[in-house]
């Protein structure tokens, strides 16, 4: 009898044992295929990081337009790559937030990359718009007594500091014979700038469209001079060196579209009033002003284009509005498929 109780005991052991060991050996497995499985949607996550283009842009810009039709997102999803949109008041903003690659692509005037050069920024250039001088402007109230852009010695003037209206009043100073020292500039932003001029804060105003026709639709401006003879006033596309070295090809397609929605902004005028009245804020009559003066599109980086930029670098270095000389042909991207031209 105790013989056999002894040997039901130990065969009972024996199955807790294997029991104890089966549990242990398919816990342990759970644990490495759930550890597998982090591993795997941590590496997901990042592969899904990597495959996003960030892009800056402003409200008054052509990257709106491409942003609204919804194209780029279409382009870009069979190559796996999604589009994130980070909207900008200034392009000088819009720099300082590509430089610390907190964005991979972006739109400005003229003159923030100059000032972003001379700040020891590397993003590179990677297309250029269409002249728009005919939207800039030197503005004045209704019933000022300035006349001329020499009536403007001793007076306030306000602008965004390091924008295109910033070398555009420079310039528009040298060739009525005034020096940048005969007026008093007033940074502002084009809010801040507007209510400053329609509270009489300040003498006159040096803006871009479509903020110059609503001033001058509402009544409350009379244009002085505009951008004609003194500036192109272009945009230019810019992009981080490291988005470049991976993604070059993404890049290109992003100027692709660009043109398409460009060629569409041009043959769609009515549509387009009606969008960017809506995403401004500004009254139709306005924006229908500004559309019609306007051609969307890119330029080629041809040596004369390449040749305004340097212009205005000079001019700022030499008025000491920046630290030190810049050459823009420094910063150019030349893409692949344009090298042995």
């Amino acid at each position: 009898m105790k013989g056999s109780v002894f040997s039901m005991m130990k065969n009972l052991n024996k199955r807790v044992c294997f029991m104890l060991f089966s549990f242990i050996l398919v816990f342990a497995l759970l644990a490495a295929c759930s550890n597998h499985g982090k591993k795997e949607n941590k590496t997901a996550q990042t592969v899904k990081s990597e495959n996003t283009i960030k892009i800056g842009y402003q409200k008054n810009c052509p990257l709106l337009i491409l942003k609204a039709s919804g194209t780029l997102e279409k382009r870009l999803k069979p190559l796996g790559v999604k589009v994130e949109w980070y909207e900008f008041q200034s392009g000088t903003a819009l720099l300082e937030s590509l430089n610390s690659g907190n964005i991979d692509f972006g739109r400005t005037g003229d003159s923030p990359p100059i000032f972003a050069q001379a700040s020891g920024s590397n993003l590179k250039y990677v297309g250029v718009g269409k002249s728009k001088y005919e939207g800039a402007a030197i503005l004045v109230k209704k019933n000022s007594t300035i006349r001329s852009v020499a009536d403007l010695k001793g007076k306030k003037v306000g602008f965004a500091k390091g924008s295109s209206s910033h070398y555009f009043l420079v310039k528009a100073l040298e060739k009525n014979g005034l020096s940048y020292k005969d007026i008093t500039p007033a940074y502002l932003q084009p809010g801040d700038a507007r209510v400053a001029f329609e509270q009489g804060t300040i003498d006159a105003w040096v803006i871009w469209d479509p903020f110059t026709a609503d001033a001058e639709v509402t009544g409350h401006a009379r244009t002085l001079v505009t951008g004609e003879g003194y500036t192109t006033d272009r945009d230019y596309f810019l992009a981080t060196p490291a988005y470049l070295k991976k993604h070059e090809k993404i890049v290109q397609i992003v100027l692709d579209e660009v043109k398409k929605s460009s060629a569409w902004a041009n043959e769609h005028p009515a549509e387009l009033t009606e969008l960017l009245s809506k995403a401004l804020g500004i009254d139709q009559k306005a924006i229908k002003i500004a559309v019609d003066r306007r051609e969307y599109g890119l330029d080629p980086f041809t040596p004369a284009i390449i040749q305004e930029q340097q212009q205005i670098a000079d001019k700022f270095y030499e008025l000491k509005l920046i630290p030190k000389k810049v050459n823009v042909k420094d910063n150019i991207y030349h893409f692949k498929k344009d090298e042995g031209k």
